[in-house]
């Protein structure tokens, strides 16, 4: 195989995955779980709270409680630095991570 079918291969694998992590997205609803539509930062650009879909918003600690209990859909909870720390999926869509999410 020469180098561009890899590339094309791999191009087509990540379309894919896009397409049906929009499709996942849109299911939120109607799994009946909140998900996370804006967060606040700190002076040092750490997020510190999350607001949902419903409006509710979190602070850190329960935003994490509440990921690992299975409550809030499309992130999930990592061990990294010696604490917990919560995450969009990586499901390859920019647009959804936590950072880039509008501030409150």
């Amino acid at each position: 195989m020469e180098t561009n079918d890899f590339e094309k291969i791999y191009k087509e694998y990540k379309q894919q995955g896009e397409q049906q992590a929009k499709m996942d997205g849109q299911q939120t609803a109607a799994d009946g779980k909140e998900g996370f539509i804006a967060v606040k930062k700190n002076d040092d650009g750490d997020i510190i709270a999350f607001k949902t879909n419903t409006g509710r918003e979190l602070d850190y600690l329960t935003a994490l409680e509440e990921t690992k209990a299975g409550k809030i859909s499309h992130v999930d909870v990592f061990h990294k630095y010696g604490r917990d720390i919560i995450r969009s999926e990586p499901d390859g869509i920019k647009e959804n991570n936590l950072d880039e999410l509008p501030e409150f």
